[in-house]
């Protein structure tokens, strides 16, 4: 790849990814929010802090250049056009009010970067705000929030993924994530480092969300269908990337909607260039859609099973499956547990849960080198090694 940034498959040598390290924006959940916020429970912050540095670290440790978020936002900030842009993306809710909304813009348009970006991501509660009183700061309780926060920055997989030299900046389907996009979409349009960057997609299109999008193998693309990705988002990716000769088959893979399976990654990653780790409780029922282009349409096949349809795809003869678990029952448990939502930084080495023994123990015996970390509170929000990390740059595997 020409670029210094690009992404042909999941399984690389990975070199470049971007993650959020756990911040302020975790202290702002409580039990009365936290449903609304996407968050099954409570995390220990701190604790969850000392897990993602130990993450980071492991992923250093294999020299991969590990970019945060809030560091790119902030730097990204210094820049006037994009605090105007961020501060207008940050006041459209319509539960504001015009006298708030004008004291609010003048009021974050006065602050530094680093001071903004804790706004942006941790939030602004009613009681933070000393002028701005109306109507509408009188008939809010003292901890609503104007601004909400963003808990959800954790997983960075979701707002943007690469696809080749380009990224697809997301749509993601619930209102509690949507300011996210905004701002991965800022970076990658702002800062310096992103230069020049084309993107596909963008916020403001169908839902599309990154942990639904797995790069099989270059030239394939296998993207879940479901309520958070919906069949017009992959319709329009698959047109994207068709027209930018950066794929030739995108498998649309159906999904359960059910709490611990929201997103494909979820289901199943890549572990190696033709092996991939997969709940099999839900492995015989997974289809898929094949798409291509032929002249300007899209050609879509009737489903056939995931497996048999992306080995065709990726042109191997077998598609290897290592099951999570152990059992029904353990598959069950550690496919709540992100058992099967690994982050490969190499063919044949994955990140995965230190919690998930007997899946990591199958990856093992599957000649698979396992990074294990620790996930007791990072995972409270429901979501793997693979969820937090963004890759930026991969080898070509």
């Amino acid at each position: 790849m020409s670029s210094p940034h690009g992404v042909s498959t999941e399984v690389g040598r990975l070199r470049t990814v971007m993650l959020h390290r756990p911040g302020p924006e975790l202290r702002r959940l409580t039990p009365r929010n936290n449903d609304r916020l996407l968050f099954d429970g409570i995390p220990w912050v701190a604790r969850a802090q000392d897990e993602h540095d130990a993450f980071a670290e492991a992923l250093r440790g294999r020299g991969v250049e590990v970019l945060y978020l809030t560091d790119l936002l902030v730097e990204t900030l210094a820049a006037e056009s994009a605090r105007e842009h961020a501060i207008e993306a940050a006041l459209t809710s319509l539960h504001l009010g015009e006298t708030l909304r004008g004291y609010l813009r003048q009021a974050l348009a006065e602050l530094a970067p680093d001071a903004l970006k804790d706004v942006l991501t941790a939030g602004l509660r009613n009681d933070e705000v000393r002028g701005g009183t109306g109507l509408v700061t009188s008939l809010l309780a003292h901890d609503d929030f104007l601004i909400d926060p963003l808990p959800n920055l954790l997983f960075t997989r979701d707002s943007s993924v690469w696809i080749g030299d380009r990224v697809a900046v997301t749509s993601l389907a619930m209102p509690a994530r949507a300011r996210e996009t905004q701002l991965t979409e800022l970076i990658y349009a702002e800062h310096p480092r992103f230069a020049g960057t084309p993107q596909l997609h963008g916020w403001r299109h169908e839902h599309v969300e990154g942990g639904d999008v797995l790069l099989l193998s270059p030239g394939v693309l296998a993207v879940g269908v479901g309520e958070r990705t919906t069949a017009a988002g992959v319709e329009r990716l698959a047109r994207q990337v068709f027209g930018a000769e950066l794929a030739h088959t995108v498998l649309a893979v159906p999904i359960a909607q059910e709490r611990a399976t929201m997103h494909l990654d979820t289901v199943c990653t890549m572990v190696d260039v033709d092996k991939i780790v997969m709940y099999p409780n839900v492995a015989d029922q997974l289809r898929a859609l094949t798409v291509t282009l032929r002249g300007d349409d899209l050609d879509v096949s009737a489903a056939e099973p995931f497996l048999v349809a992306a080995a065709k795809a990726m042109e191997i003869d077998t598609l290897h499956q290592i099951d999570t678990g152990l059992d029904p029952v353990t598959a069950e448990r550690e496919q709540w547990d992100d058992g099967n939502n690994t982050l490969a930084i190499a063919p044949r080495v994955a990140v995965a849960y230190e919690r998930n023994v007997e899946t990591n123990a199958r990856l093992e015996e599957s000649g698979i080198e396992v990074v294990a970390i620790s996930g007791s509170e990072l995972g409270s929000g429901r979501g793997g090694p693979r969820c937090m990390s963004c890759p930026i740059a991969r080898d070509e595997a």
